[in-house]
């Protein structure tokens, strides 16, 4: 088959690549300059390494990449450090990444301690999700741990991810596969996630595939039969198949004869946007901690702060020592109009909180990066709101981190999908 794929993220690569190696003729069509979609980065000329444009790691448990990076032969790239993961609270920073450092967590009670320690433990070992997207993670967990710990380590958690709007709304399927997946050995790929992504770009044109970037698809058309059309500035171009790998919202504008029902569905579909500021410093700014969760309670300006050279070492980014402040905001969120120098002076109060020495002359360089679409809202029996992968249009599929429900996004479930969507494409 003649096969076109919207988008040059893990998913849309992974899919080209399956479809490729089964001998399908595969063109990859892609809006930005260059592959990779979130999982993407960037590099500084003094850096050997290219940064992530968000903070990214794989987890020991995320078999679907990992089996993934073996199958491409580069497994000897993939390493697993032990970086500490921390939280943020009524000013000091604790250890939060083992059930030993669950249970020295004084902020709460010895016995709040220990549900949390027992609820963590079951979710872990319960098996099935279906039951849980029922309730929500809000009256659930409230119930399960108890309110006191409840409101100090959960709640805040949520309202930072999903805001105020949301937070009550979502479902306690999601929160499980979270504890389901997450392992305290982190993985990383060496050069970084792009250059995971620029490995399976190659593979895929070593099979025969082609990827086009700086080539925005406008418009999808059901022409006749087995024939779609898309429409790429004065160029359109014919395949017999297409997959759409967009957002649910994109999904909707590139085609508009979508059926109502299925329309309908993408529509009801609600998602976060992201964005970050990444800092290269000259000193380290905390001591040790990779990655620390700042609750919504504590007032810092942004929900999460990630030191990445806390688990990759600075050498390979010359010396500098690269943090992360992120956060999850609605996509029509003023930030996202900001220039990096007000960001910068927004969150530099939490800098400042997280590190009273720190200052601004320890900054070399900084970037802003920013994605409207970044964070699936799975609400109550998320599962029965779901549109299929095969489009009610023929020969089309959509496959969205919305889908990968009830995971988490991120690249393991963008290699699961990828591989998903290209089964059901080759029937």
């Amino acid at each position: 088959m003649d096969i076109g794929i919207i988008g040059a993220g893990i998913t849309g690569l992974t899919a080209a690549y399956d479809l490729a190696k089964a001998g399908h003729a595969v063109t990859v069509y892609e809006a930005r300059p260059y592959v990779g979609g979130l999982a993407a980065g960037f590099r500084d000329e003094r850096w050997d390494w290219a940064v992530d444009r968000f903070y990214r790691h794989w987890f020991a448990s995320d078999k679907d990449v990992i089996r993934f990076v073996d199958e491409l032969g580069v497994r000897d790239r993939l390493f697993f450090p032990r970086p500490t993961t921390s939280i943020y609270y009524d000013g000091q920073i604790y250890p939060f990444d083992s059930a030993l450092r669950v249970l020295r967590f004084d902020p709460i009670s010895f016995v709040d301690r220990l549900r949390v320690g027992l609820v963590t433990l079951y979710l872990r070992l319960l098996p099935n999700w279906e039951s849980l997207e029922r309730s929500s993670a809000h009256q659930w967990l409230r119930r399960a741990v108890g309110q006191r710990a409840y409101e100090v380590l959960w709640e805040p958690m949520l309202i930072s991810k999903f805001d105020e709007e949301n937070y009550r709304e979502v479902n306690m399927a999601w929160f499980w596969a979270r504890m389901k997946a997450r392992t305290p050995r982190l993985g990383y790929f060496r050069g970084g996630f792009q250059a995971f992504a620029d490995i399976l770009a190659e593979r895929i044109a070593a099979g025969g595939g082609s990827i086009h970037l700086e080539t925005p698809v406008e418009r999808i058309r059901h022409i006749a039969g087995e024939c779609l059309r898309l429409e790429i500035g004065q160029t359109p171009v014919e395949h017999e198949r297409v997959i759409a790998t967009c957002s649910p919202e994109a999904m909707l504008s590139l085609a508009p004869s979508l059926p109502d029902p299925y329309a309908e569905q993408l529509a009801a579909l609600e998602s976060m946007g992201a964005l970050a500021l990444i800092l290269a410093l000259d000193r380290p700014l905390t001591d040790g901690h990779y990655w620390i969760n700042v609750p919504a309670s504590e007032g810092l300006p942004f929900m999460g702060l990630v030191e990445h050279t806390n688990y990759v070492s600075p050498e390979y980014y010359g010396g500098d020592h690269i943090v992360y402040c992120g956060d999850y905001l609605p996509p029509d969120h003023a930030a996202f109009g900001y220039t990096k120098e007000r960001l910068f002076d927004f969150y530099r109060p939490g800098l400042v909180k997280i590190n009273a020495d720190f200052r601004p002359d320890w900054v070399r360089k900084m970037w802003m990066v920013t994605e409207p679409y970044a964070q699936p809202v799975p609400k109550l029996n998320h599962s029965q709101r779901l549109p299929a992968l095969e489009t009610p249009i023929p020969g089309l599929w959509l496959a969205s981190m919305s889908q990968v429900y009830p995971w988490d996004r991120g690249t393991n479930f963008a290699v699961r999908m990828g591989r998903r969507v290209a089964r059901e494409v080759m029937g």
